[in-house]
């Protein structure tokens, strides 16, 4: 792995890799949509089951057919339950408890805050991930562009209740501390990572699922949300790993976080096109500061104004 090269910048990525990542935003922006489906008739906790569960079978067959071994992940299964917890069990639960009352474009919106909290969260837990200056001013637009969705709402009682948007807002958090703790990790193949974290997930969730809820209704939903549920669990967790894989092999990990700027314009389209949904002039005002946020932590919007190629890391 190499250290950051001027190489390339965004803007010259290969139509290979800019397809590929727009098409991940597209898949992962659905990932709200199909579970705002999904939610109406199934309980969120259920449903993070199914996803975990078929999600996991269809990685295990994936490492069958193509590897790495899952052998890899045994020495470590201990902090794969933590990681699965943090990365799957907790903000899985939260994001489907949320959608229960709000939709696919302002649960997006809400969840892609979680750059802010890693950044901070990595600044306060780790040695060589220190606060700048244009992460500082990144995360300023992100607290205040979360807190415009949130506070009018909180007033007025548009937009859904405010519980539901702290809930979103919960698993960006959570999904920072996954973030902080993955980098324990290193060194073992991102497929079988992907693997061992939704493995354990399941191991979590079925038992507590059979236990809270018991077998007597699992399967009653209609066929719509269980095409909703594989699409989640099949479509936007299994083969999104993979793809997320693919583009981080093609572009670098830091041209491959712009999709976190495509994820919220995806699910909103999605939600606007087939569920009806709008969203109130707020939250509107959040998002774009959310997205200014994303864009300045990334460094992109200094290197432009000030005439200087950006940076890439090269994972290859």
């Amino acid at each position: 792995m190499n250290r950051e090269t001027p190489t390339s910048s965004a803007s010259q990525l290969s139509l290979q890799a800019w397809f590929l990542l727009i098409l991940l935003g597209v898949i992962w922006g659905g990932s709200f949509f199909f579970a705002r489906i999904a939610v109406s008739e199934m309980p969120p906790l259920v449903l993070v089951m199914f996803r975990v569960t078929i999600a996991a079978l269809v990685l295990q067959l994936w490492l069958l057919a193509r590897g790495p071994s899952f052998r890899l992940a045994l020495p470590m299964a201990a902090q794969f339950f933590v990681l699965a917890v943090l990365n799957n069990v907790i903000p899985f639960s939260l994001i489907f408890l949320g959608q229960t009352e709000l939709g696919a474009g302002i649960a997006a919106v809400l969840n892609a805050t979680t750059p802010f909290w890693t950044v901070i969260l990595a600044n306060m837990l780790t040695n060589d991930e220190k606060f700048s200056w244009a992460k500082v001013l990144g995360i300023g637009f992100g607290i205040a562009g979360t807190c415009v969705m949130i506070g009018p709402g909180l007033i007025a009682g548009l937009g859904g209740p405010i519980w539901a948007k702290l809930a979103l807002v919960g698993a960006a958090v959570s999904y920072a501390f996954a973030f902080i703790f993955a980098r324990r990790f290193r060194g073992v193949p991102p497929p079988v990572i992907a693997t061992g974290q939704l493995t354990a997930s399941s191991i979590i969730m079925v038992p507590l699922i059979l236990v809270t809820h018991g077998p007597h209704g699992l399967f009653a939903a209609s066929t719509g949300v269980w095409a909703a549920v594989l699409a989640l669990a099949v479509l936007a967790t299994s083969f999104a790993y993979i793809l997320y894989f693919r583009i981080i092999a093609l572009a670098g990990a830091t041209n491959t976080s712009l999709v976190t700027l495509i994820v919220p314009v995806s699910a909103i389209l999605l939600g606007a096109i087939f569920l009806g949904e709008r969203l109130h002039s707020f939250e509107v005002a959040g998002m774009g500061l959310i997205a200014l946020g994303l864009v300045t932590i990334d460094g992109r919007l200094f290197r432009v104004v000030r005439g200087r190629p950006p940076t890439v890391v090269n994972t290859k």
